[in-house]
């Protein structure tokens, strides 16, 4: 117990290093492609050409790095064919079907802020002017 007087010191949440789960939060929602990526498995999108022409603008670079980390992180799987022509497929993982259903939440929370008519990115301090 802390006696009245003493304060105990907290870590800051950016002095902790980031846990797997964050880590994949950070690289998943902060990137406008990941979302869409994993969308469009979910529906059955499953070949990178496919999802070349399923998502408007997306380059194939982008694609390749993306479906990298997506595997690195764990939440997607690469299966390849030794056919002629060679080609490959992604899916979940048992993380990333746990992961996209914590990304369908959000996704209706989102949903649920513009029913009700709240700014899309939340509230502004008073004073404050949109950029």
């Amino acid at each position: 117990m802390v006696p009245p007087n003493k304060t105990v010191p907290v870590q800051a949440a950016s002095d902790r290093p980031p846990t797997r789960i964050t880590a994949l939060l950070e690289d998943v929602l902060g990137c406008k492609w990941s979302w869409s990526i994993l969308r469009a498995i979910h529906t059955g999108t499953v070949r990178p050409g496919q999802m070349e022409r399923a998502i408007p603008g997306l380059s194939t670079k982008v694609l390749n790095e993306r479906l990298r980390k997506l595997v690195a992180h764990g939440v997607l799987e690469k299966t390849e064919f030794p056919e002629l022509p060679p080609h490959v497929e992604y899916g979940f993982t048992e993380l990333g079907n746990k992961f996209l259903a914590v990304l369908q939440q959000i996704e209706a929370l989102e949903r649920d802020r513009a029913q009700q008519g709240a700014p899309a990115d939340g509230p502004r301090p008073a004073g404050s002017t949109r950029r």
